[in-house]
């Protein structure tokens, strides 16, 4: 399984550990687009892995939440948020990830069992980029 790894890690809406697929062709030529889920290791400790959701790609602009303010995300970085957003760790708190700590996209839930399915590309409504 060279280009495609199994990875626990707790997904936002669930109050269950989920074991996921995720894909690593995706890695050649960072080829991941807005509303991708992936897995990367923490900007702040490069131990733990965080799977969130891709908000805006290098060269976006982003509207930084609960502020006026507009930000464009660096060459090399991607903008991400987790689904439950009252409780998660994301680039609202350590701002822009970059792309070359990103380990893979995540495309399906394998365990549990009610949770099993493909993990769709989608933006969350009232978050987007320009």
């Amino acid at each position: 399984m060279g280009n495609a790894s199994f990875l626990w890690n707790a997904m936002t809406k669930s109050i269950t550990d989920d074991y996921v697929l995720v894909e690593k062709f995706c890695l050649a030529n960072y080829k991941f687009t807005d509303g991708d889920v992936i897995v990367f290791r923490s900007p702040n400790n490069h131990k733990e892995k965080h799977i969130k959701r891709i908000i805006a790609m290098p060269g976006d602009w982003i509207k930084v939440p609960h502020s006026y303010d507009m930000l464009k995300i660096p060459e090399g970085h991607c903008w991400v948020e987790g689904d439950n957003s009252a409780s998660s760790l994301d680039s609202r708190s350590f701002g822009p990830v970059p792309l070359g700590l990103v380990q893979g996209r995540v495309t399906h839930i394998v365990w549990p069992p009610q949770r099993v399915g493909q993990v769709r590309r989608s933006i969350p409504e009232g978050r987007f980029s320009l």
